[in-house]
This record gives C-alpha cells, structure tokens and sequence, in this order.
C-alpha cells in the first residue's frame, strides 16, 4: 500500500497511474450523515455554544395537606436550571502541488498500455477531495470518541465532546470483559427508561464485531429476518423493537469493538462557527511563495448531542481479538 506524501506533493512522490482508483480505508460517517453531515446542522458565533438546560422537578409523592393546613400558603419553592455547553474545534488541512507536476499528467508511472491515461485527470482536484474526506473522517471520529477541553488561551486547544464521553456522564453501562447479551442490553434499555430518555429516532451503533453479535443475539426475533425498511441519510439499517422503543442497528467503523452506543439521533446536530465573507467549511488559496498551488481548507465544528440522559452506551465489552 502506497504511503501518504508529508509536504508538498511532485513529479515523483505523486506519480500518475492508469486504472480504477480503490481504498481500503472505510469512508463511511453513520452517524455524521445522520444528524446532517458538514453541509447541514447549525451555526454559531461563540466557540462554546449550549446544549441545553437540565432541570430537575422533586420526586413524586403523595401530598397531606388538610383543610385547616391549606389556609395558609405553603412555603415558596422554585425549579432551578443548570445549562449544559459544548465547544467548536478547529479542522484545518493544507494541499500544495508544485506546477511540474500538474504540468506532467500525461507522465505515466507502473504498467503503461497503449491508450491509457491518467487517473485521476486532476491531481489538485483529486487531493482537495480527499482531504474533505479525512475532515468528515475525523469529525465522525471526534463526535463519537472525542474528549472535551475548553481552551483558555489561543495556545491551548479546543476539542468537542463525543458520544462516549457524554455517556459516561449519564447512562452507561460497564460490561467487565463480558460478551453482549440480551440481557445486557436489556440493562441498558432500562436504564436509558429510567433516566429520562425519550426515545425519539434511536440508533445502535456499534463496530464490526458487536454488530454480527448483535444479530446473533435477534436473528432468531419474530420478524427480524424481514424487518420494515428503514433508511437514515441514506443508510439502510436493521430495526428492532425493544420493550421501551424501535431501535435501529447501524455498523459504524468508527466505534471501537469494545462498546456499543445507543444514540437518540434527533437530539444530535453538527455546529458551524462561520467564518466572515468565508462560510463555515471553506477552500481557499494559500499566498504564493513559489511555482505551486497551495490551499487551504478551514472549519470550526462541534456537536450538539442534547442532554446525557436521551442516549446511552455499553463499554468494556469483549470482543474477537481481545487478550
């Protein structure tokens, strides 16, 4: 497998080949597209923005007020709020090819045959396309894994909270090395109940190897061979329906195999900090300094995924390959 090129890309350290282009690398972002992917979601113009406010009403109970007791009012009591942010981070990647090696893209590399041309056409438009593709990569990866930090110089860094994190705040569940099973899961459904969870557009997302024991666990559930169709942004997922709400089962290769996460999609959104007269996402070239084009791609993105008790995760788990 070829290696990637650190610095500015040339004739020879970015050579032209005939044929189909493939990569290994998963390309997928579930549960970006789902809530919006980098052209959707909301904007801000504060780096730390809400995600909403917490409040708590006192615990149900039985009132004892008697007719003699209720002519006097009962002592004052109000509910408090506590407001829940997250914050932007910066994705920044740079591209530059030196002109001789635009200008050489009839130079063919490896196995020539008659005919053949260069693939891809455009070198600079195929790189810019694939830094797109490492940004929406690695937001995918910081929504579900990424840790929280609010910088508090312009030395320091920004980094949005992920799914897991937010997670361990609320609902989760520590599995201890053990395999997922119903009942673990059943754990979870009831927990998530019992926290709040209202249980508006659920899905699992879990990696390759929870996701084939995930079907082992249901493919013996009525109907689960020909669930109702489903699609989220595009993606075909399965459908169960647990004791509290219809879930979908989504494979994301961005979930570590040792946990599961239960998210409730319609509470989640990406979040743009705009760039004045540059939008929030944005190409632009780099100042010249020599014979090669050179840009740039800039964007400030978080996650807004509600309040912890909406979604939930199983961590821990065991998995094909765990020592």
């Amino acid at each position: 497998m070829a290696s990637n090129v650190t610095g500015a890309g040339n004739t020879f350290n970015l050579p032209n080949f005939a044929g189909d282009l493939f990569t290994a690398t998963p390309t997928q972002t579930p549960f970006l597209s789902m809530i919006g992917g980098l052209s959707g979601g909301m904007k801000t113009e504060n780096d730390e923005f809400p995600t909403g406010q917490l409040y708590e009403l006192p615990e149900a109970k039985q009132p004892a007020i008697s007719e003699d007791a209720s002519q006097t009012a009962p002592e004052a009591t109000a509910v408090a709020r506590e407001q829940k942010t997250n914050v932007t981070q910066i994705f920044h990647e740079s591209i530059t090819i030196t002109y001789a090696k635009l200008a050489n893209r009839g130079k063919l590399s490896g196995l020539n045959t008659a005919g053949q041309t260069a693939n891809p056409t455009s070198e600079l438009d195929f790189q810019i396309a694939q830094r797109l593709k490492k940004i929406a990569r690695d937001v995918e990866y910081t929504f579900l894994n990424g840790t929280f930090n609010k910088a508090s110089s312009s030395s320091e860094v920004n980094k949005t909270r992920g799914m897991f994190e937010l997670c361990s705040t609320g609902t989760t569940i520590a599995a201890g090395n053990s395999a997922i099973s119903i009942d673990l899961l059943k754990q979870l459904y009831k927990a998530m109940a019992d926290a709040g969870a209202l249980f508006g557009n659920m899905v699992l997302m879990c990696g390759s190897d929870q996701k084939q024991r995930i079907t082992a666990l249901y493919e013996k559930q009525l109907g689960y061979n020909t669930p109702a169709a489903r699609n989220v942004a595009g993606m075909n997922i399965t459908e169960i329906e647990t004791d509290f709400f219809k879930m979908g089962v989504a494979y994301n290769p961005h979930v570590p195999n040792d946990r599961i996460l239960i998210a409730d999609v319609a509470a989640c959104a990406p979040v743009f900090q705009d760039v004045p007269n540059k939008g929030t996402l944005f190409l632009e070239d780099l100042a010249k300094t020599g014979a090669a084009e050179k840009k740039q791609i800039y964007g400030e993105i978080g996650l807004d995924h509600g309040p912890s008790f909406l979604h939930g995760s199983i961590t821990g788990l065991d998995y094909t390959g765990r020592e």
